[in-house]
């Protein structure tokens, strides 16, 4: 029987060929190559995400916002504060309840996003241009299917939201 510990660099092996750590240093690439082909428009992936649902879906609330992200609270909240002290989205009283926030892109924010296409399409091009056609198809399926299968053990619940909708 042999007890000898397994050789360090087999441990290495076996940690950089392991899923998590994969998607960690794929989702630290994806930012750097978002936030750098979006430097010109000072918007994080963050940002942009909050910035497109509420194009969509004006009048959210926090919770609901953070939902149709997969964000916790929190991390929406500091979001919204930065894009709000830039102008680029408003707060006012819900219709529904006077002690919700209905959330909604100001004009300013509408102009950012707009022109923040070119550069994100740039930054998704970028991100997959490694891949031929069929791999990123296969890539963004098995993503899907991975998230989809896991969703019951995220830290954040993820509810996509309907398009044009917004409800709480």
């Amino acid at each position: 029987m042999n007890s000898s510990p397994v050789p360090a660099i087999d441990q290495l092996a076996q940690l950089y060929a392991r899923p998590g750590f994969l998607l960690r240093r794929a989702h630290q690439i994806s930012a750097a190559v978002f936030e750098d082909e979006c430097r010109s428009v000072g918007l994080t992936p963050a940002q942009f995400g909050v910035m497109s649902v509420l194009k969509d879906s004006s009048g959210l609330d926090q919770s609901s916002l953070a939902r149709a992200l997969g964000f916790d609270k929190v991390t929406v909240l500091r979001v919204l504060r930065g894009l709000e002290s830039r102008g680029f989205i408003v707060r006012t009283p819900a219709a529904i309840s006077r002690r919700s926030l209905a959330i909604s892109l100001s004009v300013a924010g509408r102009s950012l996003l707009l022109q923040a296409q070119e550069p994100v399409e740039r930054a998704y091009q970028r991100l997959m241009a490694p891949l031929n056609d069929e791999q990123q198809i296969q890539l963004v399926k098995l993503l899907q299917t991975l998230n989809a299968g896991l969703e019951n053990d995220a830290r954040a619940a993820f509810v996509p939201h309907e398009r044009g909708t917004s409800k709480p």
